[in-house]
């Protein structure tokens, strides 16, 4: 494993940036339905984080990825923002937010499923077993936390987020070899906004009657969620494996349960912390490496 393939502090710290900003998109994005469609939603957090980028761009002098790079970023900006975005917030007007966070929990396998057929990224027999037992503690965390969990067909709204979020993930992991993270990250957002205009078309009349309260909630989202999460994700995503860092996405039903606790007082049920142990028991097998051999042994061995 090289330098850059590490899941060191620095990666950790910024996953951990990523999935608190993440976690508190969903009810942002709820909030924020109440006074726009779901895809002015999208375009109005994916244009603010734009804005956000475009500044840090100018700031730090930072260039623009290698113009080859452009097409492949431009449809993965596609696929992982506008795509994502439209569907996951027509999914939350649509399905039981149970049902949908159990489906978004299997970016994790998918990601690496990507990984493994488009890097070619070798992954152990622990790994996998350790994303399953993730996944079922997850499964176990929402359905003790009492959320509704319904089959319905529009679920498949979800389950193509968790489609494109894979592409996105692993697409981008190559080419932060040729230019920086934070121009890979930007260009993807840039792309992704311009997918969104044909859908806001009424953002304008929105924003006239909206209360402040939702439009803070579209300002919110385009500034924690979208401008800091991607990129401290993307950080971490360029220091270590797709696949590994994709596996911490298990520890954010856990953590909404730890927030709630902390926060408003939800004391969670015993079943709820089980559940929450299996899930970092999962995590921390997925991301398990095996001790290298010791010379000493290799040579009694061979002797």
């Amino acid at each position: 494993m090289s330098a850059t393939e590490r899941l060191d502090a620095r990666a950790l710290v910024c996953i951990a940036i990523a999935l608190v900003t993440w976690s508190s998109a969903y009810a942002a994005i709820a909030y924020a339905l109440a006074s726009f469609t779901p895809g002015e939603v999208a375009f109005s957090r994916l244009a603010i984080a734009s804005l956000c980028f475009a500044a840090l761009l100018a700031a730090k002098r930072v260039p623009l990825p290698a113009r080859r790079d452009w097409p492949q970023l431009f449809v993965l900006g596609l696929i992982g923002l506008t795509t994502y975005h439209v569907c996951l917030n027509w999914a939350e007007t649509r399905i039981a937010s149970g049902t949908a966070s159990i489906i978004i929990c299997l970016v994790p396998a998918a990601t690496a499923a990507a990984s493994a057929l488009w890097l070619r990224e070798r992954l152990s027999l622990r790994t996998w077993v350790g994303l399953a037992i993730a996944l079922a503690g997850t499964v176990l965390v929402v359905l003790a936390s009492g959320q509704r969990v319904e089959a319905d067909p529009r679920a498949l709204l979800v389950l193509v987020c968790v489609l494109a979020s894979a592409i996105f993930f692993v697409g981008q992991k190559p080419l932060f070899a040729r230019s920086s993270t934070l121009a890979v990250t930007a260009f993807a957002f840039f792309a992704g906004t311009l997918g969104c205009v044909p859908f806001a078309g009424g953002l304008a009349q929105a924003l006239a009657v909206a209360p402040w309260s939702h439009i803070a909630a579209l300002l919110w989202l385009g500034v924690a969620p979208s401008f800091v999460g991607y990129l401290a994700w993307n950080v971490a995503v360029h220091r270590a494996s797709a696949s590994r860092v994709s596996s911490f996405i298990y520890l954010s039903p856990p953590m909404a349960i730890v927030i709630g606790w902390l926060w408003l007082g939800e004391v969670p049920g015993a079943m709820v912390l089980v559940g929450g142990v299996i899930v970092i028991g999962g995590v921390v097998l997925a991301n398990a490496r095996r001790r290298p051999v010791a010379p000493a042994a290799l040579t009694a061995d061979s002797a």
